[in-house]
């Protein structure tokens, strides 16, 4: 019974793999012995987890102990990391996070809870893995985790509040910003996919729309805005955190789901990006922070999160723009041999010193390999593996950076870095076509979505 169990699981994954990832051809081991380091590492870290926090949200590494984002455990790592599994080939490894979801995730609970995180980690991560392993378990907690994070959309304007009660639907958080209020059509709209409920597919096209109807007269967006006024707090403009995927998910969400739409959002605000945020600096192009009225340059910062703007330019087929930015974020990855936050691109200096282990500018050099074969970008890459290794590896797990000057470490492996970093580093490594991206989208957590025939929301 064990064995046919075993065998049934093991066959579902490869017919899986044969759909998502391409032709059977694709299916071939990987050439590059880098992918098999990527993967190697990947199971240090998850080891370290399994043995020192096991059940917890994420592990703390240099303590060697787990710990939560709230008074219990959401086992965020597992729920981030199953999918990173199932396209590593780590079935056991997969099997047993899938064991420990079942039994320990629950979503009902009198915690108030930001609804940002827990749409594109646990929400994303649940419908990526209800695609890759057709269990309905997956999708039975989706959909429940999708209805209590719904109140939350209950806004005058339709932009969510930031924080909901998993149980009673209450809300707080009234300023929020256009990365926290627009990031949902993906996994919502996947929600409406497979459950037949349009309600989601609404509510997340409401909020973002919201967002962009506010836009300044010249097409911009500023940082933080009152969901029940509509009212912008801060009107400085960028690409950075607390916007970013916004503008990634109007892009994503017409490619998804062919919704002109959505096309249409990002065609017009892309062009204002380009027009009033680009700025070249002796021959690198950089995209700084203006005043969302005038489009008038503020700060010529460039950070770690903004780096996720070569995938998107790419993914829109802007690939001069993509390369000559990428070329620009590895230029700041080499200040100090690893990436800081924030940095003044004028002056280069370094403005924020951590390094949180992000995945924003290996993901963009993925794509870029992706869409062009060059092989500059698999260089830029083992630079990035490279250092991960020598600055952030401990004897149990990754370790965040508190400052890249000093290369000190900080106590914490966030779920992201099996989500994303290591994933897009594993993707860079292997076969180019691994992953077919005219039909796949991965949503701002890397959780893949499978692109299907779609339905026309009434």
């Amino acid at each position: 019974m064990i064995k046919h169990a075993l065998a049934v699981f093991v066959f579902t994954v490869l017919m899986v793999l044969m759909l998502f990832f391409g032709s059977c051809n694709n299916m071939k081991p990987h050439k590059d012995p880098l992918a098999d380091s990527v993967r190697t590492e990947f199971l240090h870290a998850w080891q370290a987890y399994k043995t020192y926090a096991w059940g917890q949200d994420y592990l703390k590494p240099l303590s060697k102990q787990g710990q939560n984002w709230y008074d219990s455990s959401f086992v965020i790592t597992p729920v981030d990391a199953y999918d990173t599994m199932i396209l590593m080939g780590l079935n056991r490894q997969a099997q047993e996070a899938k064991q420990l979801i079942m039994a320990k995730l629950s979503f009902d609970r009198n915690i108030s809870v930001k609804v940002f995180e827990f749409n594109i980690r646990l929400l994303g991560g649940l419908l990526a893995a209800y695609q890759l392993d057709h269990d309905k378990r997956f999708l039975q907690l989706a959909e429940d985790l999708g209805k209590r994070l719904l109140p939350a959309f209950a806004s005058p304007t339709g932009m969510p509040y930031r924080y909901v009660n998993l149980k009673t639907g209450a809300v707080s958080g009234t300023v929020s910003n256009p990365a926290e209020i627009g990031t949902y059509i993906v996994e919502f709209g996947m929600l409406t996919h497979f459950s037949g409920d349009s309600v989601y597919y609404k509510a997340a096209k409401k909020a973002i729309s919201a967002v962009y109807r506010r836009r300044s007269a010249i097409g911009l967006v500023g940082t933080t805005i009152n969901v029940d006024t509509g009212t912008w707090m801060d009107k400085s403009s960028h690409i950075g955190g607390m916007i970013d995927s916004y503008y990634e998910y109007l892009l994503k969400g017409f490619v998804l789901f062919k919704d002109p739409d959505f096309g249409e959002m990002w065609k017009h605000s892309v062009n204002a990006i380009n027009t009033y945020l680009a700025d070249e600096y002796e021959d690198n192009l950089w995209y700084g922070r203006a005043d969302m009225e005038s489009g008038k340059l503020r700060k010529p910062w460039f950070g770690a999160l903004d780096a996720f703007f070569p995938a998107v330019l790419s993914l829109d087929g802007q690939m001069d723009r993509a390369r000559a930015l990428l070329n620009s974020c590895f230029t700041m990855w080499q200040l100090e041999g690893i990436e800081p936050e924030l940095i003044n691109y004028r002056t280069m200096r370094i403005l924020s010193p951590e390094y949180p282990l992000r995945p924003e500018i290996i993901e963009s050099t993925y794509y870029l390999y992706y869409f062009t074969g060059n092989k500059r970008y698999r260089d830029m890459g083992r630079a990035y593996f490279k250092a991960l290794k020598r600055y952030c590896r401990t004897g149990s797990g990754y370790a965040e950076l508190k400052s890249v000057i000093s290369k000190e470490k900080v106590d914490r492996m966030d779920s992201y870095f099996l989500a994303e970093t290591l994933k897009y580093l594993y993707l860079l490594f292997s076969d180019r076509r691994k992953i077919n991206l005219s039909k796949t989208v991965f949503n701002t957590e890397a959780h893949p979505m499978f692109m299907q025939t779609y339905w026309k929301v009434k």
